[in-house]
């Protein structure tokens, strides 16, 4: 009975290695996608634009504190969520190979070993890659909007 739970649960945890490995790929796409998006955002916040959240101030005014603090939690809600799911994706995605590389060990073949850790450590090294800028970015674009609610704060109390 044991065998079998534990063949069951090995077998289903390499059904997982091929999504994983996709979302990784998806993610650290994404992750340069990420990048271009701040480096833009950044160039525009040179030449006086490219604020979000003092754009949506000055179309609305009367958005509150909170609203303001809900916008920039949703700005970054995307990229955050990434910066932490894509570790994990590298961890998962660097245990699945492991099961068969052993195995291959214990039988004596080291091409199979050789090729099951080459998939866990490309993994996990573009998902820290992907992880890394997302998170760079995140805290950046934070205190751009941090200042920014400076900003807007500083406005009221001059309209006031």
């Amino acid at each position: 009975m044991s065998q079998l739970v534990e063949l069951t649960m090995y077998q289903i945890s390499q059904l997982f290695l091929l999504p994983t490995l996709a979302l990784i790929t998806a993610l650290f796409l994404y992750a340069f996608w990420v990048l271009g998006e701040f480096a833009v955002l950044a160039w525009r916040r040179r030449s006086g634009n490219g604020r979000f959240l003092l754009n949506h101030f000055r179309s609305q005014p009367t958005l509150s504190d909170d609203q303001l603090d809900l916008l920039a939690h949703k700005a970054l809600e995307n990229p955050r969520i990434a910066s932490r799911v894509t570790p994990m994706l590298g961890l998962v995605a660097t245990m699945i190979p492991m099961g068969p590389a052993l195995k291959s060990l214990s039988d004596g073949n080291l091409a199979e070993v050789s090729h099951n850790l080459t998939i866990a450590f490309a993994a996990v090294i573009l998902a820290l890659i992907a992880a890394s800028i997302t998170y760079w970015v995140v805290n950046v674009r934070r205190r751009w909007l941090a200042e920014e609610i400076l900003e807007i704060q500083a406005l009221r109390g001059a309209h006031a």
